[in-house]
């Protein structure tokens, strides 16, 4: 039988070696978000720091205000806006970046989807850097950390509908830094 997460906070209070569960549950979910946000190495850090200050704050967790996967997104995300200079960087490393051309298609493909990406690349970068950190926040949770936009309320402490107009607007600004159009399907995009 699986023990529900915030049982299992609540159990770590009298035994802290519980609150590995918690860890094993979701470290690789959380290490996902934060390398699609800071880089891999940064990842490496932050995930366990995550973690740490979970288990550091596990009393102070209200199972009221919500569940454990979003807190622990909440944390991470506060942890990201600590190192706001780091994601900076690696932004503008990634305008730098080469597209990756493995893909399974034919060379001609390849070297379209490259030249396409490429030029969409820069420009997507900067547009992310260009975003008010609420709205990056919310694009990122939902787009990397594939958050619901009542666990990204949650995260960031904002009402429901704060998501969703933040999320759109983020969206539109990309779609105008981009030309209008989506550089994975080659079309306009609305």
């Amino acid at each position: 039988m699986t023990v529900d997460d915030a049982t299992l906070v609540e159990q770590s209070l009298r035994l802290p070696d519980v609150f590995a569960v918690l860890y094993d549950r979701y470290f690789d979910e959380i290490h996902r978000y934060l390398a699609g946000r800071l880089g891999t190495q940064a990842a490496d850090d932050l995930a366990a720091e995550t973690f740490l200050v979970a288990f550091r704050k596990r009393r102070t967790f209200d199972p009221g205000r919500g569940a454990v996967r979003p807190w622990l997104y909440g944390i991470a995300t506060n942890l990201v806006a600590q190192h706001r200079r780091s994601e900076t960087r690696r932004l503008a490393a990634f305008q730098r970046t080469p597209v990756d051309d493995r893909a399974d298609h034919g060379h001609e493909d390849r070297v379209t989807a490259r030249v396409t990406a490429a030029s969409a690349q820069g420009r997507l970068a900067s547009a992310l850097e260009r975003l008010s950190e609420g709205d990056r926040d919310v694009l990122l949770l939902i787009a990397l950390a594939d958050l619901s936009y009542e666990e990204v309320a949650q995260v960031l402490d904002i009402p429901f509908g704060t998501v969703g107009s933040r999320l759109n607007r983020a969206r539109k600004k990309l779609r105008a830094a981009l030309g209008g159009s989506n550089p994975m399907i080659g079309g306009s995009d609305g």
